[in-house]
């Protein structure tokens, strides 16, 4: 089944959608609740919904309970997933620190690192471990890690991207700042920058239309 890539980010946007109306007492919802509180259209709801099944009924919606079960199903989140860290820094204590990913079920169980200072140091509130880039193959088998963060340069995201891949990782998210591609494995980049880039160029192009106008009024 080929199904777009955006659609895999929409599916965790919609179910942390649910999570919030089940918080709030609600049982039912609908493709045109979980537009309006999702800036998104009902019929792309709908269409992201439709490439895996049949989900709601006509005319009275989607049981909440049954959307979330069906949803983590999806985004296989109804099982813990055992997650390291390669880059003891900034980023990656961050992550370790962000409580959550643990509610989400993604442990984060291990640090990787190359500086002799940071090996053998526990990082962060849950005082995860951090060990030596070189007993990364070890213990990504020891410790039954699936998914490998990768917090490090980008001159040195490609080849610590190889090692996860050899020692066995089904997954890695990438917030390095260069894109990666390698065959058998998921990889998601997350860039921050751009994200940033993004954001300014909407601002700037809002300011510039906001000119444009005064300027007619002014004319």
């Amino acid at each position: 089944m080929k199904v777009p890539n955006p659609v895999s980010k929409r599916l965790a946007l919609y179910h942390r959608c649910v999570v919030s109306l089940l918080s709030e007492g609600k049982e039912v919802t609908s493709s045109q609740e979980l537009g309006e509180r999702l800036a998104l259209k009902p019929s792309q709801i709908r269409k992201d919904l439709s490439y895996f099944g049949e989900f709601g009924k006509r005319g009275t919606g989607y049981e909440l309970k049954e959307l979330k079960l069906s949803l983590e199903n999806l985004l296989s989140i109804n099982k813990t997933w055992n997650v390291c860290i390669v880059g003891a820094g900034n980023i990656g204590t961050a992550l370790a620190n962000h409580t959550e990913f643990f509610k989400e079920g993604y442990r984060i169980i291990a640090f990787f690192d190359r500086n002799p200072s940071k090996i053998g140091k526990k990082i962060g509130t849950r005082s995860i471990s951090v060990y030596s880039i070189e007993e990364l193959k070890e213990k990504v088998r020891d410790l039954n890690i699936e998914i490998g963060v990768i917090a490090v340069p980008s001159s040195e995201a490609r080849n610590v991207a190889e090692m996860l891949v050899e020692s066995g990782v089904k997954g890695i998210l990438n917030f390095a700042p260069v894109k990666l591609k390698i065959e058998n494995v998921e990889i998601e980049d997350v860039d921050i920058a751009i994200s940033f880039k993004a954001l300014t160029f909407k601002i700037g192009v809002k300011e510039i239309e906001r000119k444009r106008s005064v300027n007619k009024q002014d004319c």
